[in-house]
This record gives structure tokens, sequence and C-alpha cells, in this order.
């Protein structure tokens, strides 16, 4: 896959996480992808009925404000990409930290792999030191 359709369908897949439409996410995805959000206490979810239930998870937990692009990086069928997520956490459970809420920023790191012009895997390390500090 080349870097433009990399990056064509990641932004397609940010787009659909930023409007909370996770069948829109879904369609991103292969039939057997991985998602994991790393040092989530909840591991990884395989297939898309497992993502799914993360995205409904997810989308009703925080509210983003804003994504703020820092730097990708590019090899075969991989893409790294590197932001700045801001916005408000209702319920940080699927972070690490549960009953906790407010209004947060910090780093987030994205590695995706992708087959057939889709991702296919996708692991999410969040800054969690800078999460748990803005919920301290």
């Amino acid at each position: 896959m080349q870097r433009a359709e990399m990056d064509r369908m990641v932004e397609e897949h940010f787009g659909y996480e930023a409007t909370d439409d996770v069948d829109g996410v879904l369609a991103t995805l292969t039939d057997d992808a991985r998602h994991h959000l790393v040092g989530s206490p909840y591991g990884a979810r395989n297939g898309r009925a497992e993502i799914h239930d993360f995205y409904v998870e997810l989308f009703a937990d925080a509210a983003g404000e804003h994504v703020e692009p820092i730097a990708r990086r590019y090899g075969d069928h991989l893409l790294v990409d590197e932001s700045e997520w801001t916005g408000v956490l209702h319920d940080a459970r699927l972070f690490g930290f549960p009953g906790r809420s407010g209004r947060v920023s910090f780093r987030l790191l994205h590695v995706l792999e992708f087959r057939d012009g889709r991702i296919c895997r996708e692991q999410v390390w969040p800054d969690a030191a800078a999460i748990a500090h803005a919920l301290s």
C-alpha cells in the first residue's frame, strides 16, 4: 500500500472516530482486524464484533474536542501516527482509570497495519501518565 492510500484510509478512520460513527469505523477494518488500546484492562479486541463493542464504550466515555497531528512514519503496509488528543473523559475506565473524569490532553501513538486496502491491526498507545495527571 502506498503512503497516500494509507493516509486516506487513516483519515477516513479518524474522521469516523471524530463523529462517533461506529459503523463507519468498522467499514475501514478487515473482518478479522485486531484492535488494542495498550494499557487498557480489557486487552485486545479481535474481529469486528468485539471492536464494535470497544467503540460503543469509547464513544460513551470520551468526548473528543480536537486532535492535533504531530508526525507520521511509514513502512511496508505500516503507518505510525503520533498526535495529541484533547477532550473530556466521562469515565476513564478504558484507559485504566475507572470512575475518574475530566478534561484531558494527551499524546497518542497509533501503530496501524494494512491488508487489502483496509486496517487489519491497530495498536493505540496513550500517554497514561498524562491522563493520570490530568484526572488527579
